[in-house]
């Protein structure tokens, strides 16, 4: 899943970017509200954190921006201002959620899941497929009985995958929604960590559930395919 951050702050940005990456998202941050508004409309993310006040857009702006457009990615607010006027303000501006700073890392990946699983998000946590099983609020992926060490990229690619068994998914699909925008287009990195998944997901297994759809992409499924 890959999320945007907006955040005017360098170390609480730096903080963000690093604590979220570390449970397998992609992120992308951005330092003012003008250009938070410029990656939110150009790119597709799975959900948006918005600091309220920033130098060129506020946070309420970008929201109300997004929202008069129709885009109906979630956004989770963040601001010092703890009042209720303030928090009424923002959600009627089209919000999801809102945080009062200061706030912990656990409970904003709380809130973050929780929006995540709304409907047309993710329904749930635990994907399964055949005899594969994916755990995502534990990390653990399994086949059969055997639990499978996986990267946090690796696991990303995987979760997405799950998260859409049995379609086709692009290479500028996987790129958009499991890589961030430092992620080089035309590097190989796609079609290696789809080579580290086979070996440690089909390779020991008769069943294969990772295909290549030539020309088109990759997707996980129990039915093979005209690769």
């Amino acid at each position: 899943m890959r999320i945007l951050v907006v955040e005017d702050e360098k170390e609480i940005r730096n903080f963000l970017k690093k604590s979220l990456e570390a449970e397998c998202y992609a992120v992308d941050t951005a330092e003012n509200g003008q250009k938070g508004l410029e990656f939110a409309r150009n790119n597709n993310y799975d959900l948006l954190l918005l600091d309220n006040i920033m130098p060129g857009r506020t946070g309420k702006e970008i929201c109300e921006s997004l929202r008069q457009q129709g885009r109906n990615v979630p956004i989770l607010m963040l601001s010092v201002k703890s009042e209720a006027t303030t928090k009424v303000d923002l959600l009627n501006a089209g919000a999801d959620d809102y945080l009062t700073k200061p706030f912990s890392i656990d409970e904003l990946s709380a809130r973050i899941k929780a929006l995540l699983r709304r409907p047309n998000k993710i329904k749930r946590e635990i994907y399964k497929l055949d005899d594969l099983t994916l755990d995502v609020s534990r990390h653990m992926a399994k086949r059969g009985d055997r639990e499978i060490y996986l990267a946090r990229k690796e696991f990303a690619l995987l979760n997405y995958l799950m998260i859409n068994k049995g379609i086709v998914l692009s290479r500028s699909m996987i790129m958009e929604h499991v890589w961030d925008m430092s992620a080089d287009p035309f590097s190989n990195t796609i079609e290696s960590h789809i080579v580290s998944l086979r070996k440690k997901i089909d390779a020991p297994s008769r069943k294969k559930l990772i295909h290549t759809v030539q020309g088109r992409g990759y997707k996980i499924d129990t039915r093979p395919n005209n690769e």
